[in-house]
């Protein structure tokens, strides 16, 4: 029988191949019990506690949603800090072909974006854009809209997000330029983003009412060409990969996401850190159940509180909504073999590799430790990838067991964990993670992504996403809508 045993403690195996036992077909990414566990009894996985047995489970029976249930509970939880990382030896740092931007930023991409101030004028920009790519001069590689429904009838905490998230896109070192397109009458308008941006390359950032012109897009055309001109004088030069900031994001895992695509990605992470780069994780809902496994690698006890908090205030933001804790995971995880939340945030994290986590960021806030970053967001896709490129990833590693063609503002490099999907959808993945349950090398096939996302990184090679011209941005909401 074609079954994986990751840790020695595990009391359950991940099949590789569809199998029968116990009279039943189990699908390839899920588990068997490799001896009998009564019920109330831990099932084992990953070495950790993914659940306990709702009934007697035998030795060879099929082990998923039908007999295990989470052992995840509700309210505050008490963590201790216990420090469980090794330094890491420093490797000297790989190089890249980027632009140099303002404030000592660095891109990988030499795009001008248009970002909307409100939903309203999302049509507008769509069109300017697409009139715009017959314009294009220089050095500049592309013009994108990144529409959203939000920016007017929103309060607080909600505004503010949609605020923070505007800001850190027109900021982004990606966008050689941005057209800031405004309505003129909502309340996230040109004024409120002027104010959050800080200091900026007017060269490089252009603002446009749409109620202040008697022809918007004329208007926008023009200073479309004064942000062209601009931006098509820069030039790719070499820059350290110690400068890469790698978003780290999963969507549609399946049973062997936590054993070869979100290892790769945490050894790709690893890698990039030892050479004096940076990683940002979010996810938080998927953290539930393996986050004292990332409290034990904060770098010191303050950042340890931090991660406290941001785990318990997310709770808290369920239970405030009135919804379960621990609705998770999703149809499509379950179907692919993932039972518990534990069982998917045990193969979550480990796309942070093993470095120590230097900090934890704010929804909208930028890096300014260098390490691995805990990133406050939730676990949808659209959301929290587009928290990563707010936050300042340059790229984003998206393992997935399930597929998805979506695309981040960023390149966006889908990693299949199996084979047969990269074989299926590669016109959606970029990179295959799937020989790594056959036994191929983990550090052989890190070397390989990495010399990826160094070509990547310098332009030479294009993600799926970005050849198929899917780029979109979802802002995290909380509250009301007036």
């Amino acid at each position: 029988m074609n079954i994986l045993q990751i840790n020695p403690r595990d009391n359950v195996s991940v099949v590789l191949e569809p199998v029968r036992t116990a009279g039943r077909l189990v699908d390839f990414g899920h588990k068997i019990a490799l001896k009998d566990i009564p019920a109330g009894d831990e099932v084992i996985k990953y070495g950790c506690p993914i659940g306990r047995a709702s009934i007697d489970i035998k030795a060879g029976e099929w082990v998923h949603t039908h007999n295990v249930v989470t052992g995840l509970g509700g309210g505050r939880r008490f963590y201790e800090y216990m420090p469980a990382f090794a330094p890491r030896t420093p490797r000297e740092s790989g190089v890249f072909m980027g632009f140099k931007r303002h404030g000592g930023k660095i891109g990988i991409r030499n795009e001008i974006w248009i970002i909307p101030t409100v939903g309203c004028v999302n049509d507008i920009g769509r069109v300017v854009a697409q009139k715009a790519r017959g314009l294009i001069t220089g050095g500049v590689e592309g013009v994108y809209c990144f529409p959203h429904p939000y920016g007017c009838s929103q309060l607080g905490e909600d505004q503010d997000n949609t605020i923070k998230a505007l800001s850190g896109l027109i900021k982004h070192p990606n966008a050689g330029g941005a057209l800031v397109l405004g309505l003129g009458c909502e309340n996230c308008g040109i004024s409120i983003i002027k104010g959050a941006l800080g200091d900026i390359d007017g060269r490089r950032v252009k603002f446009l009412n749409c109620q202040d012109e008697q022809d918007e897009i004329e208007a926008a055309l023009r200073l479309l060409g004064e942000l062209f001109s601009a931006a098509g004088q820069d030039a790719r030069e070499p820059v350290p990969a110690s400068e890469l900031i790698v978003g780290l994001k999963c969507g549609g895992s399946d049973g062997f996401s936590g054993i070869t695509a979100n290892p790769l990605a945490g050894a790709l992470s690893d890698r990039l850190i030892d050479e004096g780069g940076s990683a940002i994780l979010t996810e938080v809902p998927e953290m539930f159940g393996a986050e004292t496994i990332l409290m034990n690698r904060c770098k010191n006890e303050a950042v340890f509180q931090k991660t406290v908090l941001l785990i318990e205030n997310f709770k808290e933001y369920y239970e405030r909504h009135g919804q379960p804790v621990f609705e998770n995971p999703s149809p499509g995880n379950k179907a692919g073999g993932i039972t518990t939340l534990e069982d998917k945030a045990l193969g979550c994290t480990q796309k942070a590799g093993t470095a120590a986590v230097s900090d934890v960021l704010p929804y909208g806030g930028s890096l300014k430790e260098k390490g691995v970053n805990l990133l406050q967001a939730p676990g949808n896709d659209l959301v929290a990838s587009t928290a990563l490129a707010v936050s300042g990833a340059h790229l984003i590693l998206f393992t997935t067991g399930r597929g998805t063609p979506f695309g981040a503002p960023v390149p966006t490099v889908k990693i299949s964990s199996n084979t047969p999907l990269y074989n299926k959808k590669r016109n959606w993945i970029d990179f295959d993670a799937g020989p790594l349950a056959s036994g191929a090398s983990l550090e052989a096939l890190a070397d390989e992504l990495y010399e990826y996302v160094i070509k990547l990184a310098s332009g030479e090679v294009l993600t799926k996403t970005e050849q198929n011209g899917m780029r979109e941005i979802a802002v995290f909401k909380n509250g009301v809508t007036l």
